[in-house]
């Protein structure tokens, strides 16, 4: 076998694609440099090709060792038998995990439980050949939970710290989100989505990115209701976390901390306190503080106490909203970020679980022909199967806890990612397959437990097995206008806008497309071009496609696209009509917004992303009748039955 051969047959071995399709349909054929490079990052003895035979054979003799996987997964509780291979079997214990211990018996070099499991995470230990291994088994629900009966339903999109009042100070609080909830609520609506509110940057220099946290473990302290020391400062230019970090600080200085934080947040405040001592890089400092133990000097305290205090009242003041938006059956919709910053509190304190060295994003594709890099390192598949999926379990149930529904960010991650090793192009990475059936196993059965509903954001390139898996488990897939005008009118000239199924959460666009004004007018494209993601001569022709998709879907939704206003009003009626489950506009849309929260390409130094407050304050907002009126007119399709044509004007008809 030569090297190249064995370099590829050790990649496919390890899951790493030697073959793909990216976004504008190119076959792809990752260089050898690109698969040592993956493979190393995994765990494979290679530096270059000329070493694949042998870490090949090194890696098939260790997975040969295995006496059983590291995960099993009983849906409904029903374990498959699990093979042992290569050692006499010489006992197994099956402990559940609230310590009682189901009998398991070995019969044709597999292991079985003899009865059905109930729902957890649960530890088959198995001995044979003089040696012992362990397997978590998930016990989980085939299907994620869904509220009892079929509820058509509707609520808004926001940005939590966008949100202003009169009331507000930098950035918008948990007082602000609850009184948006309220509004909602009053209206008929019965779901609020937020992007994430987990823990950021935000000392200089700042990174207020909800898509590059801290920890997907704890919450933004920024979100708190500072009560009695809330102080209302006027509207800014720009939202400033710098600013917003202060105003915190200040109110909990004479907080005391909890006596006893559990392990985790003790952990995470004393990172925080090394942080603010030693440098944001963590793999630069020295060998104590970088594995847990700093010396005194190591750790700045007041930061430490700050963090402590700071979590303690986040999760009791989360936990008090939700039991009150629970009391009156409205909900709360978060969102599960595909990774964290690079420099966070995750992979520090789970160096072994990410993979250094790599970066994930996209191939390119029609809206990034570039590609893409995210900027947060992979989790290594094999290492999170030797814990379980424990620190995923523990992500997800972080947001559960809170989210009445959750939407997960890139479900495709579940089957695979794209990695690009850090100095390579951003066409230059590949895929990593990723064991989707034991991390769908977790979802649903956090999913259970918090009694969450769940969304999958399945846009772009989703692979057949996410197809497949979505419906199967129950989870809804997103139905954005924009794209369905777009890509329809690509696909099938002539042919109607599909309506939103039954599967599909139905949204105009959301916080990585143009606002749907800004969709209208091409506002995006020209910022595109400005910021080199668009060549200017392919403007003019992105243009022209952007005005056919609108005329089409103008059309289909029974008017035309000279009044934004009543076209908005008009698609919200017809998404309202439709069989989907759930029908979330975007808020700022609702007065035709035109600049979005973010451009998808860009970092923060580059635009202000994630920082410009919402332009109507909400007082003025709850009772503006161009805000409400469309809101009423969803509420109104959807109180109705579904239209089977899909296809309403809610306007009378002429005389």
């Amino acid at each position: 076998m030569d090297d190249l051969t064995a370099l590829r047959t050790l990649a496919r071995a390890m899951g790493v694609q030697t073959a793909y399709t990216d976004g504008l349909g190119r076959p792809v054929e990752p260089s050898p440099d690109t698969l040592v490079r993956v493979c190393a990052a995994l765990g494979a003895p290679i530096a270059s090709p000329a070493g694949a035979a042998a870490a090949l054979t090194a890696w098939q003799e260790r997975k040969g060792s295995e006496l059983v996987p590291p995960v099993a997964v009983a849906w409904d509780g029903i374990l498959p038998p699990i093979p042992m291979a290569g050692a006499a079997f010489a006992g197994a214990v099956l402990e559940l995990e609230d310590g009682a211990v189901v009998q398991a018996t070995c019969a044709a070099g597999s292991v079985r439980a003899e009865e059905r499991l109930p729902l957890g995470y649960h530890r088959l230990v198995v001995e044979g050949g003089g040696r012992r291994a362990e397997c978590t088994v998930i016990a989980a629900p085939i299907e994620a939970y869904r509220r009892p009966g079929a509820p058509r339903s509707w609520g808004v999109g926001t940005q939590l710290a966008a949100l202003r009042a009169r009331r507000s100070r930098s950035v918008g609080d948990l007082r602000d989100l609850e009184s948006v909830c309220d509004w909602i609520g009053r209206l008929g609506g019965d779901v609020v989505t937020v992007l994430p509110i987990l823990p950021t940057f935000n000392t200089p220099p700042a990174e207020p990115s909800p898509y590059s946290p801290v920890s997907r473990l704890f919450w933004s302290e920024l979100v708190l209701d500072l009560g009695d020391a809330h102080r209302p400062t006027e509207s800014p230019a720009r939202l400033d976390v710098v600013r917003a970090d202060a105003e915190v600080r200040a109110a909990l200085a004479d907080v005391a901390p909890p006596s006893s934080p559990d392990p985790e947040l003790a952990r995470y405040a004393r990172f925080r306190g090394i942080q603010a001592r030693l440098g944001r890089n963590w793999r630069a400092w020295p060998d104590a503080a970088r594995t847990g133990t700093p010396t005194d000097d190591q750790v700045d305290p007041a930061e430490e106490r700050f963090h402590l205090v700071a979590q303690t009242m986040a999760r009791t003041q989360l936990r008090g909203l939700r039991s009150r938006l629970d009391d009156r059956g409205f909900r709360l919709g978060l969102d599960l970020a595909v990774g964290t910053h690079p420099d966070g509190y995750d992979p520090w304190s789970r160096p072994t679980l990410f993979g250094e060295g790599m970066s994930v994003g996209a191939p390119p594709d029609r809206g990034f022909p570039s590609g893409q890099d995210w900027g947060f390192s992979p989790v290594l598949p094999t290492a999170s199967r030797r814990e379980g999926h424990r620190y995923l379990a523990a992500s997800i149930a972080h947001q559960m806890e809170l989210a009445g529904l959750l939407r997960v960010d890139h479900i495709m991650a579940w089957t695979r990612l794209y990695w690009i090793p850090h100095g390579f192009g951003l066409h230059e990475g590949t895929y990593v397959s990723y064991p989707a059936e034991e991390l769908f196993a977790v979802l649903t059965l956090e999913s259970a437990r918090h009694r969450c509903e769940v969304v999958g954001e399945n846009l772009g390139t989703v692979p057949q097995e996410i197809g497949d898996a979505l419906p199967r488990h129950r989870i809804w897939g997103m139905y954005l206008a924009q794209f369905q005008a777009a890509d329809e009118l690509e696909e099938a000239a002539g042919a109607p806008v599909s309506p939103p199924p039954a599967a599909d959460v139905a949204l105009v666009g959301t916080h990585d497309t143009p606002t749907f004004a800004g969709w209208l007018s091409g506002a995006d494209v020209a910022e595109r071009v400005t910021h080199r993601l668009l060549e200017a001569e392919a403007a003019p022709g992105v243009l022209a496609a952007r005005r056919r998709a609108a005329l089409r879907l103008a059309e289909r939704v029974g008017g035309g696209q000279d009044e934004p206003a009543e076209f908005l009003a008009r698609l919200l009626h017809w998404l309202g009509r439709s069989s989907s489950p759930l029908v979330v506009p975007w808020l700022e849309d609702l007065w035709l917004e035109e600049v979005g929260v973010n451009l998808p390409g860009t970092r923060s130094s580059e635009r202000p992303n994630w920082q410009r407050p919402m332009a109507r304050l909400l007082d003025q907002m709850m009772t503006d009748p161009a805000v409400t009126a469309p809101l009423a007119g969803l509420h109104g399709a959807r109180t109705a039955p579904p239209d089977p044509e899909n296809f309403p004007d809610p306007r009378p008809p002429h005389p």
